[in-house]
């Protein structure tokens, strides 16, 4: 394992910790708020690329601190129990907790449009995993689909390499935070061999492989400078397109929770 990346907050910057505890539904404090419109919609770097600018860092007792440009830095505490409030993510709802006014303010100032913060209070139960490839009682957090995304550095190398060659060379090389992961892998692997990994022990977790991540708009989004261009999605379509996603990483749900740690090898089961 070469890095390790934890987002609170849905689609907003994170940290790369050494070590990162493993529950059933995904890294512990991963996605665990979501910015949402006035309807209840779940606003994400797809509709608001500034999103890629602003960075939240886990706390103690679940609580988030906020940053970002030209604006003061701000601890969120965890909601307390109440009223639930369903939030709509993916055409689907998903029932959360408001967090607090100030939040609502930090995040509708610094985007400039109304918005609200949200926490998923009991990710045991509240969102299952796509029904198509999950395992009975399997659950997620607010991330897009899947508890974990792991991507390797072999992959990437490969990647680059084919938009090289192709029609805008310019806007390579791509570096792995255009990805947002979970688990970023290193060592001497052929590229896109986590295609085919069913069943991966890391650390004391083990891991069932689901599927292919299918990418969108927000690979193209610069975490840096929030700005757009046209990679990674147009060479993955012309070279990574398997069904209907264009492909990158790999999707993994937790069968056995536990700790992992940078630098702790990965191994194939099955």
């Amino acid at each position: 394992v070469q890095s390790l990346h934890v987002h609170p907050v849905k689609s907003v910057g994170g940290t790369a910790p050494d070590a990162m505890a493993m529950d059933p539904w995904g890294p512990a404090d991963d996605r665990r708020w979501a910015v949402v419109d006035p309807t209840g919609t779940v606003i994400t770097q797809r509709q608001q690329a500034r999103l890629a600018l602003a960075s939240s860092r886990p706390l103690a007792g679940g609580r988030i601190a906020l940053s970002a440009p030209g604006m003061p830095d701000l601890v969120v505490e965890v909601p307390e129990p109440g009223p639930l409030e369903p939030v709509v993510l993916f055409g689907k709802k998903v029932d959360t907790v408001v967090a607090s006014a100030a939040a609502a303010e930090w995040f509708t100032s610094y985007l400039g449009v109304p918005a609200r913060l949200v926490h998923l209070d009991d990710p045991a139960v509240r969102r299952p995993v796509d029904p198509d490839y999950a395992l009975p009682g399997e659950t997620v957090s607010l991330a897009d689909g899947y508890p974990v995304l792991l991507v390797t550095t072999a992959s990437l190398e490969a990647l680059n390499a084919l938009i090289a060659e192709g029609d805008h060379p310019e806007e390579g090389p791509l570096p792995m935070s255009r990805f947002r992961p979970n688990l970023v892998v290193d060592g001497p692997l052929e590229a896109w061999a986590e295609d085919g990994w069913r069943r991966i022990a890391i650390g004391g977790a083990v891991f069932r492989g689901v599927r292919e991540c299918g990418r969108c708009i927000v690979t193209t989004t610069d975490q840096a400078t929030a700005e757009r261009g046209r990679e990674p999605l147009q060479t993955l379509a012309r070279h990574r397109r398997i069904g209907k996603s264009l492909a990158f990483g790999r999707l993994l749900v937790p069968v056995v929770p536990g700790t992992v740690r940078v630098g702790d090898e990965v191994r194939v089961l099955d």
